[in-house]
């Protein structure tokens, strides 16, 4: 008799471990504790009777054994997902299924769903939150709206719908803004900065564009998650650093400030589809976006 499946949970985490190369970006996206993501991996190795992971310098590095299962869990996970959209596009079958990562949902497209019903009103969007990016297929998705740059996957046909704009961002409530308000950009060489593990580069860019030394550069709390990063901005934690886009509303309300304005990335906000899919309404929605970006 053949022994049972491992618990899908312990699978699950596992899976979003090895693809991640970390426990506690696991445990982020899965909302889980660093704890339990190590316990449901010791459960796969226990049974297993062989190591997942190694410890590489400061990192984990999959053995041949977690490669093996990351192929597995990954193909599963990814068609029991495809299968899933699948079934719910059968039930919805008007519905256009529109990808985006999480922080752009919750900060950008949701508080537009408003007006985008509307303006479009024939348009029934199911909104889908992808967190480690996209596959070339764009599995399971009519079209995802993301900030990437050029190269594009082959198989896209991508719709440019503005620049993006980034610079650092502070809550009037932190102990030093009325001073960083009036100083230069030079006055965050030195300053412990927050930032997020979704946008290593972001503060490096930054200063290299005003000129600044990227060694002066001090990080600060991080976080894994922008959304996370930019709630704690908004507490008054310290100076983030984000897309102008997501910020605006509270720059708006006065909740933060951008001290320095925002600068170009090089990165461009796109809808993005399977090449030569022949659907009208993915053109619209670019117009749409387009329109509210500009």
């Amino acid at each position: 008799m053949s022994r049972p499946l491992p618990p899908l949970n312990a699978l699950r985490a596992f899976e979003a471990a090895a693809r991640l190369g970390s426990l506690s970006r696991a445990a982020g996206e899965l909302h889980v504790t660093h704890g339990a993501v190590s316990r449901h991996v010791r459960t796969l190795e226990e049974a297993l009777g062989r190591p997942l992971f190694v410890r590489e310098g400061r990192g984990l590095a999959l053995t041949a054994d977690g490669l093996r299962l990351r192929d597995l869990a990954g193909d599963a996970f990814s068609a029991l997902q495809s299968g899933w959209t699948a079934m719910q596009r059968d039930r919805q079958p008007s519905a256009f299924v529109l990808g985006c990562p999480g922080s752009l949902l919750a900060r950008w497209v949701i508080p537009r769903l408003e007006r985008l019903a509307l303006d479009l009103p024939t348009l029934t969007v199911h909104l889908s939150a992808q967190e480690g990016g996209f596959d070339d297929a764009l599995t399971g998705l009519d079209a995802a709206l993301l900030v990437g740059e050029a190269p594009w996957p082959a198989g896209w046909d991508v719709h440019p719908l503005g620049p993006e704009r980034i610079g650092p961002v502070v809550s009037p409530r932190f102990a030093g803004a009325a001073t960083l308000a009036q100083a230069a950009p030079g006055a965050l060489a030195g300053e412990h900065v927050l930032h997020t593990a979704s946008r290593p580069q972001a503060w490096p860019r930054w200063f290299q564009t005003h000129g600044l030394d990227v060694s002066t550069l001090r990080l600060g709390a991080g976080f894994d998650h922008l959304t996370y990063l930019l709630e704690a901005a908004v507490a008054g934690l310290g100076v983030a650093i984000a897309p102008q886009e997501l910020v605006q509303a509270d720059l708006d309300s006065g909740r933060l400030l951008a001290p320095w304005g925002f600068v170009d990335t090089g990165g461009t906000w796109a809808l993005c589809a399977r090449r030569g899919n022949p659907d009208a309404r993915i053109p619209a929605l670019a117009t749409w976006l387009r329109d509210r970006l500009a």
